[in-house]
């Protein structure tokens, strides 16, 4: 499938492919790594008042848990790992493009700017890019890549940006 060729002096990138729409409440997915292997799977609950997804890792273990967080003045979605908020996904005040503030728990907060609807944008921590989002790596309808930086929380990324399409 071959996402993006990165440079050889550049550190390399794992790479994943995730299904555009893909947040119907009662919806499974899977997400597959750039040789096409299953690599995570996504499980939209029913019957939830809010939107709720379990992102398992291939052996079907919980490695997060997504969820719309209701009564606040802005939509949020917060990523749960066990019993502790990993990460708070909101969408920013500031500006008129889509853009989200990420708040991290244990760590440096993050940013996601770009155009959110269409599958471009970034994710960025300290002026570094951590994760690529784009269409264009695809010919298949209806997908789009995410490009995580070597060294970055792999899960965690990818349910950032399950959160992030579920707050569009």
């Amino acid at each position: 499938m071959g996402l993006l060729r990165h440079r050889r002096d550049e550190p390399a990138a794992q790479r994943f492919q995730m299904r555009e729409k893909l947040l119907s409440i009662g919806d499974d997915f899977w997400i597959e790594d750039d040789q096409g292997r299953r690599a995570y799977k996504v499980n939209g609950k029913a019957a939830r008042i809010r939107d709720t997804f379990v992102l398992e890792d291939a052996s079907g273990n919980q490695v997060a848990h997504i969820q719309e967080r209701k009564l606040s003045i802005r939509d949020k979605v917060s990523v749960e790992r066990g019993d502790d908020t990993a990460a708070t996904i909101h969408k920013a005040l500031v500006g008129l493009r889509d853009r989200f503030a990420i708040d991290v728990k244990d760590g440096a907060d993050m940013k996601a700017h770009g155009n959110i609807v269409d599958h471009e944008y970034e994710i960025e921590r300290d002026g570094h890019t951590v994760a690529t989002i784009s269409k264009k790596w695809f010919r298949v309808r209806e997908s789009y890549g995410v490009e995580v930086a070597e060294g970055e929380d792999v899960p965690l990324i990818l349910a950032i940006t399950v959160a992030i399409d579920s707050l569009t």
